[in-house]
């Protein structure tokens, strides 16, 4: 068989891969966690969500291109998701890398029924991005005691002295830690067990789904267009969709809905505005 005959036959394929997934209905799904992030694929950025279910199970939502991490296509992947049958009017934990765009998509869809949590590894790289090397260890070690602690008000107190000692530091490195503070400890003040925290208080159910779509097409040499890059991406993604497992901490999901229902009906007491 030629090779242009094999290319021709995946592109169908992987053609037909993107629709089915942007065609696949959401009515069934009861979500309690929504993953959202912008992440470079060969090049060109791809807004991705993954869906996090109450048994504990995870599920690609969808993907769109963007020059950007703009809030309108944002705004349109998750009107897609409710288009195709995703229950909005459901209290969810939006787990985002701290774009403002992505924070006022959610909020856009889901209005006061999302609490943010704001991905504590992006957090923690944006800091060090201001500060000297030398002193990475101490900031992990200072912020590792607010991330990892069970004591809302004793995590919160944590950042902010860390705040203060690099404000001495560097006040750059502050101001950047100070820029949506609250939300990095949503899921500490939603009261979960450490196991699940772990899972909810990062991008990283999408990062290592990407990384290993990214082996899927490491031997692709030219890539033609951004549709291709789109096609192989969620071709790739859906391959990996097939292995996803079940959280570890799943049995405390019950205990995350109703955390999530008792702070959605006080919204002034929650972590909302986002920073960038």
């Amino acid at each position: 068989m030629k090779k242009s005959s094999v290319s021709r036959g995946f592109v169908r394929a992987s053609a037909d891969e993107l629709e089915k997934l942007r065609a696949r209905p959401l009515s069934d799904l009861r979500l309690v966690a929504l993953f959202l992030d912008g992440l470079d694929f060969a090049g060109e950025m791809l807004i991705v969500s993954v869906g996090l279910d109450e048994q504990g199970h995870k599920h690609l939502l969808g993907l769109r291109q963007g020059g950007s991490e703009n809030a309108a296509v944002c705004t349109s992947l998750l009107t897609e998701l409710r288009e195709r049958g995703l229950d909005t009017k459901r209290p969810i934990l939006a787990v985002l890398d701290g774009s403002k765009a992505l924070a006022c998509a959610v909020q856009q869809v889901w209005g006061e029924l999302a609490l943010i949590q704001r991905c504590q590894v992006h957090k923690k790289r944006n800091v060090k991005a201001h500060l000297a090397a030398e002193h990475h260890a101490e900031l992990d070690r200072r912020l590792n005691i607010a991330y990892h602690g069970d004591d809302y008000d004793a995590a919160l107190k944590q950042l902010h002295d860390t705040a203060t000692w690099l404000n001495r530091l560097n006040p750059d490195a502050a101001n950047s830690l100070r820029e949506g503070l609250e939300e990095t400890l949503t899921v500490v003040k939603l009261g979960l067990s450490e196991t699940l925290r772990k899972t909810l208080a990062t991008t990283n159910p999408i990062e290592s789904a990407l990384d290993t779509a990214r082996t899927v097409t490491r031997r692709v040499k030219r890539w033609r267009d951004g549709s291709m890059k789109l096609r192989w991406c969620a071709a790739g993604l859906l391959k990996v969709e097939q292995k996803f497992r079940r959280i570890k901490g799943y049995r405390d999901i019950p205990k995350l809905i109703a955390a999530l229902e008792a702070l959605t009906l006080k919204p002034s007491t929650h972590p909302r505005k986002m920073s960038a």
